[in-house]
């Protein structure tokens, strides 16, 4: 097994070339490469190979791939696009957040597990993992089709609107439930995100080209980017919305600004970052978690419930639009991905989930993400594909 925490390059060659091989593997199959590598990371992980282990560095790798996919994201997206389909998207975003939480806590209440653990899994299955989806998006070309627009601007949406779910849960586990804290919150959230999309690429439009111009560097476009993307990153999450919301309301905020060279440049930091995001997801699964006849029953209804809540609940929002529309919305809203398992290790930490219960939620949300981009292929089969990036081309 490789040491933890040394060794640091054979870490990085035995993580990369595991998830590019996979993913090779799963392309010739004609499936999403991006599955391979997540299961690449079962593969590897401490429970079944042994090779790598759950440490910081694949954490903080992660962390900046899933920012850097986000980011470039956002670069394609302009934000009078993600405005002009904001109000269905607040639809959508808030029957994609009911009806996974009271599926997720009626059928744990109804399995006979403590409320609180009822509603720890209800708001683990709120989540949308929306790095999973848009990967899926931006490799197929289909990032200007309507649906897609409405799951990006969804999931921003989702994102605020789980933190407030997730703040209460966590207020009631702590037994000191702040109302004014929970206002405060969602204000900041809510004001930060709206603050962004209205007037971010309009100060940036002016700000960009008179920075840019005292600055020497030969990148220096691409460098003020960067300082965007932390920024934003940073700001959001003082807000408490997640830092990759941040990533990618900074990439909008730039769609109309920069110039290709910054698109280049962001490819191929994404390139390299992503395949520890999505190994990263699959160390966490254990398969020893469903060995048990029990635990595998109850694994088995909360992904079909997680997966059919989802569908049920945003393709209801989206069904104005067409059925083809709905269920491609649905399908991209299933990934819980990493947000679902950090709703469970917060569980954990509280001490109100039992250990097969959190080995439940980990399954759930590596199978949701395993899920979607097959599905999500097929929903947009017969869309008409544009030219995708280069990075996610070669992913």
């Amino acid at each position: 097994m490789v040491p933890n925490h040394s060794d640091l390059a054979l870490s990085l060659l035995v993580i990369f070339v595991a998830a590019k091989l996979l993913a090779e593997v799963f392309e010739r199959l004609h499936q999403p490469g991006i599955a391979g590598e997540i299961l690449a990371g079962v593969l590897i992980g401490p429970h079944v190979l042994g090779w790598i282990g759950q440490n910081d560095t694949v954490a903080v790798l992660g962390e900046l791939g899933v920012m850097f996919l986000l980011f470039r994201v956002g670069l394609e997206v302009k934000a009078s696009e993600l405005i002009a389909v904001g109000g269905r998207a607040a639809w959508i975003a808030s029957l994609g957040v009911a009806v996974p939480f009271l599926a997720g806590w009626g059928l744990s209440k109804w399995w006979g597990l403590p409320t609180l653990e009822a509603l720890f899994i209800g708001a683990a299955m709120v989540a949308t993992s929306v790095g999973i989806t848009a990967q899926v998006l931006a490799a197929g070309g289909w990032l200007d089709e309507r649906a897609s627009k409405l799951i990006l601007a969804a999931a921003v949406i989702d994102d605020v609107l789980g933190l407030i779910v997730l703040a209460a849960v966590s207020s009631l586990a702590r037994e000191a439930v702040s109302y004014t804290e929970l206002g405060i919150t969602a204000a900041l959230a809510i004001g930060f995100t709206v603050f962004v999309v209205l007037y971010g690429s309009r100060i940036l439009q002016r700000v960009v080209p008179k920075v840019q111009g005292g600055m020497s560097g030969a990148e220096a476009q691409f460098t003020l980017a960067l300082v965007l993307l932390f920024a934003l990153s940073l700001l959001a999450t003082y807000t408490g919305v997640a830092a990759i919301i941040g990533a990618f309301l900074a990439g909008m905020a730039l769609s109309e600004v920069v110039d290709h060279r910054v698109h280049t440049l962001t490819d191929g930091v994404t390139e390299l970052l992503v395949p520890f995001f999505l190994v990263g997801i699959g160390l966490h699964f254990d398969p020893a978690t469903l060995r048990d006849p029990a635990n595998l029953l109850f694994a088995g209804i909360v992904l079909v419930a997680a997966v059919a809540s989802k569908l049920v609940g945003c393709g209801v929002g989206a069904l104005p639009l067409g059925r083809t529309d709905a269920l491609r919305v649905g399908i991209g809203m299933i990934p819980r991905g990493e947000v679902g398992m950090v709703v469970a290790q917060i569980g954990l930490g509280f001490g109100v989930m039992q250990a097969n219960v959190y080995g439940t939620i980990v399954f759930m949300s590596v199978a949701t993400t395993l899920i979607a981009p097959p599905l999500l292929r097929l929903a947009f089969r017969g869309a008409r594909p544009g030219e995708p990036a280069e990075a996610f081309r070669l992913g």
